[in-house]
C-alpha cells in the first residue's frame, strides 16, 4: 500500500507540474468572453449588385409557364432570356402574371437565395412599351401561402436550394421547361 500511496503522490505532482509547465505567464484576464462570435456565425457585409440595365420587355415565345398554385386562375411564366444569377447570390428574372381575361403584370424582380427575400426592380409602364423603375422597393420577406405566391414557388422549384442559387441561368431554364422542380429532382 505504501508503494501505491507513494506513486500516487509521484504520479499527483507530476500531473500539477505538467499543468503548470502549461499555464500562460499573463495575469487572469477581466476579460468578457461572451461578445465571442464564431466564424460561422458571422454575417459578411453584403453588398447587391447595381442593377443599372434592365431586359428588354419579354417577347411570348421567351416565356415559360410555371405553376404557382392549383387554386389561382392566373397564369405566371418568366422570361428565359432575362434570367441570371449575380456574383451577389441574387436569381433575376422577368415575371409574366395573365389573367383569364387577358390583363398582364409584368415585373422585373429578383430573389435572394441565402435570406428568402425578394425585390422589384421595374414594372412595364402605362403604356405597355418600357419599363417604370418608380415601382422599385428594397427586398422584403418571400411570403408563402398566399394564393399568388409566385416567389415563393420559384424561391422553392427552380431557384434556389440550401440558400443558393440552384446552377446557372440555364440550369434554371432548363428546370422551368421541363418541369423538374427541387422537389422532384431531390426524390430521384
Amino acid at each position: 500500500m505504501k508503494i501505491n500511496a507513494s506513486f500516487a503522490v509521484i504520479a499527483a505532482s507530476a500531473a500539477i507540474a505538467v499543468l503548470a509547465g502549461c499555464s500562460s505567464s499573463k495575469q487572469p484576464s477581466n476579460k468578457d468572453d461572451s461578445a465571442f462570435a464564431y466564424l460561422l456565425d458571422q454575417k459578411p457585409n453584403w453588398v447587391e449588385n447595381k442593377v443599372d440595365t434592365l431586359p428588354p420587355l419579354p417577347q411570348d415565345s421567351d416565356l415559360l409557364q410555371f405553376t404557382v398554385s392549383q387554386n389561382t386562375p392566373l397564369t405566371f411564366s418568366v422570361d428565359k432570356n432575362s434570367i441570371s444569377i449575380g456574383s451577389d447570390g441574387v436569381v433575376r428574372y422577368t415575371v409574366v402574371a395573365s389573367s383569364p381575361s387577358g390583363a398582364r403584370n409584368v415585373n422585373y424582380e429578383g430573389i435572394r437565395c441565402d435570406t428568402y427575400e425578394w425585390r422589384r426592380y421595374a414594372s412595364i409602364n402605362e403604356d405597355g412599351n418600357g419599363w417604370d423603375r418608380g415601382t422599385a422597393f428594397e427586398f422584403k420577406r418571400i411570403e408563402n401561402g398566399e394564393l399568388n405566391a409566385y416567389q415563393a414557388a420559384l424561391y422553392q422549384d427552380y431557384f434556389c436550394a440550401n440558400k443558393l442559387p440552384v446552377g446557372t441561368a440555364k440550369v434554371i431554364v432548363n428546370n422551368i421547361r421541363y418541369k423538374r422542380t427541387q422537389t422532384s429532382i431531390n426524390t430521384r
